[in-house]
């Protein structure tokens, strides 16, 4: 063994330990292991106590940027996070809980689960939800596969201003099934709709859009929804369900089926997640939606109970009669979503998005005085909306950075042409000296 190794045990105990198990040697362990391919040096350090291992681990954490001012979105958002979200969601009964195989012995589960869909058919309008899914990119696929089930149709049209991320996740899905993608290209930062037009016809199963979309911009898609049922396919909108509190619910706008991600809803910024995807459609389409649904009824005393009333999944019923092969749904991110609701109310919702949507304003109204500075006017907009600087938004993002602000999504590699153009967004978080600062360094960087 390499004497730099730091080591509690004298060389008589390890030669026992060895012994024990059989080897002579520790260079015997790892005798499997090509010579080539194992680490000449652990560089172990000293055991250390529990306060300096926590300091220790928060240094590393620092070094990730936590200090970083965040106008990022795109789909995930820096929120306020209530402390009872956390409260509740880290009790044991729910932290620790898995699918309930022997789900109507798990009441608690049910019932807080049974809530969670009751929360977002009144968020959508819309009559049923299941009892989730795992982020809003899954969740519009999901959705497309319920359009084809439904309309026993094989193409899917989609907005361009989706989600690039949602859109890639719903070619992964449909790969190799006989389903064909149409892709509308935006229309200044909106849906094309003459190009809708000409592409809908009685092979489509579904048209997704999504609002408010990438760019920011919020539309109305009512009409788009009349002219979707005329030709027989179902609308699929994906939404912000924080913008919600402010614009029509999915359901007042005509769509068929309502999808999204819940991070937005008491769930914190990841590398990656958890979240959870939510989706909400009219009751016609209940025994065609993925995963499990939860209900309420009553025991032989006459007690309230909760069951899963439907469970149309791979590991439930006959594999090719299953909607999906969703397993574990994201209980306990619903759970956090469910609980942010709550605590937020219907009035609460409604003050948190218009206080997004007010200090977007502000930022956009101060951001459009920059020289050369021009900010996307196709659309209103919610939180989010896009400008076209005179430099290529990459290289501002990146001089931005080295001020500890992370000014936006450039939609270069999304977007041909748009290499200009940066997606920047502003939530309920973001102080009026942040967005100052924030307009203040891009002025900098644009005139460097």
């Amino acid at each position: 063994m390499n004497d730099s190794h730091y080591c509690p045990h004298t060389p008589e105990e390890i030669a026992e330990m060895l012994s024990v198990i059989g080897v002579s040697s520790v260079e015997e362990l790892f005798a499997p292991i090509p010579s080539e391919l194992r680490a000449k040096n652990f560089n172990i350090p000293a055991g250390m106590s529990e306060f300096e291992t926590f300091d220790s681990m928060k240094a590393l954490a620092d070094e990730n940027g936590q200090g970083i001012v965040n106008f990022i979105g795109g789909g995930f958002y820096d929120h306020i996070i209530p402390a009872v979200v956390d409260h509740l969601s880290g009790r044991s009964e729910f932290y620790t809980a898995y699918t309930p195989y022997q789900p109507e012995c798990s009441q608690g589960t049910l019932q807080a689960l049974f809530e969670y869909q009751t929360a977002i058919c009144r968020l959508t309008g819309l009559d049923v939800s299941n009892a989730s899914l795992y982020d809003g990119g899954t969740a519009c696929a999901e959705a497309a596969m319920m359009a084809l089930r439904v309309t026993g149709r094989n193409k899917i049209v989609v907005d361009g201003c989706v989600s690039p991320f949602s859109r890639q996740i719903l070619k992964t899905y449909l790969f190799n099934l006989d389903v064909e993608i149409i892709e509308l290209a935006p229309v200044d930062g909106m849906l094309g709709r003459k190009e809708l037009a000409e592409v809908l016809d009685s092979s489509v199963a579904a048209v997704l859009v999504q609002n408010p979309n990438f760019f920011g911009s919020i539309e109305d898609f009512t009409i788009i929804a009349d002219q979707v049922h005329a030709a027989g396919a179902l609308l699929i909108g994906s939404v912000y369900p924080i913008a919600l509190g402010i614009l029509k619910s999915p359901a007042e706008m005509g769509v068929d089926i309502a999808v999204g991600d819940g991070q937005s809803l008491g769930n914190p910024l990841s590398f990656g997640g958890p979240s959870f995807g939510f989706i909400a459609a009219k009751k016609s389409f209940i025994r065609n939606m993925p995963g499990r649904i939860i209900g309420e009824t009553a025991d032989r005393n006459g007690k309230r109970g909760y069951v899963l009333t439907l469970q149309a999944r791979e590991q439930h019923i006959k594999r090719h009669k299953a909607t999906s092969n969703i397993c574990s749904n994201q209980g306990l991110c619903a759970l956090r979503g469910l609980i942010f609701l709550s605590a937020t109310g219907k009035q609460g919702l409604v003050d948190l998005a218009l206080l997004n949507r007010d200090k977007a304003e502000y930022a956009k109204n101060q951001i459009a005085t920059l020289p050369g500075v021009t900010v996307l006017q196709s659309a209103s907009t919610f939180n989010e909306f896009t400008v076209r600087l005179p430099k290529p938004a990459g290289f501002v993002v990146a001089a931005l950075l080295q001020h500890g602000i992370a000014a936006g999504v450039p939609l270069g590699e999304y977007y041909e042409g748009s290499e200009n153009c940066l997606v920047i967004t502003v939530t309920e978080k973001r102080t009026k000296k942040e967005i100052d600062q924030l307009v203040k360094e891009l002025g900098v960087a644009l005139c460097n």
